[in-house]
């Protein structure tokens, strides 16, 4: 059971952060930051939850906490939209500088932020929030679930309507594909530009709280959070940048990711191999897969392209 418990929370997590890649790329734009924003929607969420006092509103802590993960997801991902849109900046570069900016700058904030409780001088970057994090557990059976789980679920089918029903998807695919064209019928590339970084920093603002509190009831920021937003976008190319193929490919890595953290509880399991092998597992069959499937891939073709209007 545990298992399926740190499969589907796994599985939830790189399908928010994996759906926000999808819209950031599909409008033109490569987002190689979703680490950064999932650090960024992370700190913002676990302060909410760390803040709220004890006796809150269930519903009260969980609207909160995800509003606020998401905006910050969101203003954070306006460094990568600013830089790559208007500046035309090196996509690539962009998003790995945030990547490294947002662990630094979560690291200091909590140290300082703890420093000032405790006075102290050697202070960790650790936030703890055992009790409002316990209002998002939901048990049913056997199973202990997270709201967080039906959430993707909602997502997922609100990405595939507004993906492929509605005059926003269609837009934002032929700004990915050929904005020119969709430049010369009036669309706005660089407003659907916007909106695809927008839309993943939303989602990774709420990927990273995700990340940290469906599992933990503390988070130490130095680790950022561990290599997820990469291996997010592992799931996003191997799902062809489709929704539902990224949640099949989700759960595909989400299971090897809960190996990593539930082997213990398999007396088989932990006499096959060491440890860290497991650990490094969710990363090694990420490599393998991209390997013998990265050539099928097929990415949108304007992504990494900076527009210039007017240019043909």
């Amino acid at each position: 059971m545990l298992l399926i418990q740190y499969t589907l929370i796994y599985a939830s997590v790189l399908i928010f952060v994996a759906i926000g890649g999808m819209y950031s790329e599909h409008s033109g734009v490569i987002n190689l930051g979703l680490e950064g924003e999932m650090v960024m929607g992370a700190l913002g969420g676990a302060f909410i939850l760390f803040a709220l006092p004890a006796g809150t509103s269930p519903l009260i802590i969980i609207f909160l906490t995800i509003a606020v993960s998401a905006v910050c997801g969101m203003l954070y991902s306006l460094l990568l939209a600013v830089a790559a849109i208007n500046f035309k900046a090196d996509q690539t570069l962009v998003g790995t500088a945030m990547n490294m900016l947002a662990t630094a700058t979560a690291t200091v904030v909590v140290k300082a932020f703890n420093t000032a409780r405790s006075a102290g001088d050697n202070v960790s970057a650790i936030l703890d929030y055992i009790e409002n994090r316990k209002v998002f557990l939901i048990r049913l059976g056997n199973i202990d679930l997270n709201y967080y789980i039906f959430l993707t679920i909602l997502l997922l089918i609100a990405a595939y309507l507004l993906m492929y029903k509605t005059r926003f998807g269609l837009r934002l695919l032929a700004c990915g594909e050929h904005p020119q064209a969709a430049d010369s019928v009036g669309i706005n590339v660089y407003k659907m530009r916007y909106a695809g970084v927008i839309i993943s920093g939303f989602c990774g603002g709420i990927g990273g709280i995700i990340y940290i509190s469906a599992a933990n009831s503390q988070w130490d920021f130095i680790y950022g959070v561990a290599g997820a937003g990469f291996l997010a976008l592992a799931v996003m190319i191997f799902g062809q940048w489709k929704p539902m193929r990224i949640a099949l490919a989700a759960l595909l890595f989400g299971f090897f990711r809960a190996i990593a953290d539930a082997y213990l509880g398999f007396d088989f399991l932990i006499s096959l191999v060491p440890g860290e092998v497991y650990k490094m597992l969710p990363y090694i069959i990420s490599l393998i897969v991209l390997a013998f499937t990265s050539q099928k891939s097929r990415a949108p073709k304007a992504e990494g392209i900076p527009y210039e209007q007017g240019q043909r």
